[in-house]
């Protein structure tokens, strides 16, 4: 009976231990924007360098302020790089490109916004308002869009965003009329 006891033991240790590791593979982050609230799992697993590279500027409080500056119905709003007055933050270098992990530019999935130069991705994001699989690896520039995470709770707040009306403002289309701050994002511990 002990070695039966031992050995469910083991058993259970161990499956703890792998769905603990499984879990710290994502990290929740909370963005309070002025419409509402968006809760993200960002995939640590399979996207480690934008993670790092998103969180980081989490954890500075960059992304505090600023606006979400480009919306598209139907396609995507992106944000993180402007604040309300249009001035573009000051980012660090960019980021390499992880398109290639295999996640998929899906409704509700966030990505790094990025130039025409597959590896420019710094501090701009965006979340897939509808599926856009031309963005997914190899894209239409053999490089794609990398995706690392996913809106778990608040995708309403992001389809509400996504209806807002939009003009042309300092040179760029597709600006919200009425700007929508991203007031704080945090990592939840």
């Amino acid at each position: 009976m002990n070695k039966a006891r031992s050995s469910l033991f083991l058993c259970l240790l161990s499956v703890t231990f792998l769905s603990s590791n499984a879990w710290a593979e994502k990290v929740e982050v909370l963005m309070k924007t002025s419409m509402g609230e968006i809760r993200l799992s960002l995939d640590k697993e399979k996207a480690p360098k934008s993670v790092e590279n998103f969180t980081q500027y989490v954890k500075d409080g960059f992304y505090d302020g600023t606006i979400f500056h480009r919306v598209i119905k139907g396609f995507m709003i992106q944000g993180g790089g402007f604040d309300e007055s249009m001035e573009r933050k000051q980012t660090r270098d960019p980021v390499e490109n992880e398109a290639k992990n295999g996640l998929k530019n899906l409704r509700g999935t966030i990505a790094m916004a990025r130039t025409s130069a597959p590896h420019s991705a710094t501090a701009q994001f965006f979340i897939n308002h509808k599926n856009n699989y031309f963005l997914d690896y190899p894209g239409q520039d053999g490089w794609g869009y990398a995706v690392f995470g996913k809106v778990t709770a608040g995708m309403d707040v992001v389809d509400s965003i996504a209806v807002q009306p939009t003009g042309v403002s300092s040179g760029m289309r597709d600006v919200p009329k009425a700007s929508i701050v991203i007031e704080k994002v945090t990592v939840l511990e």
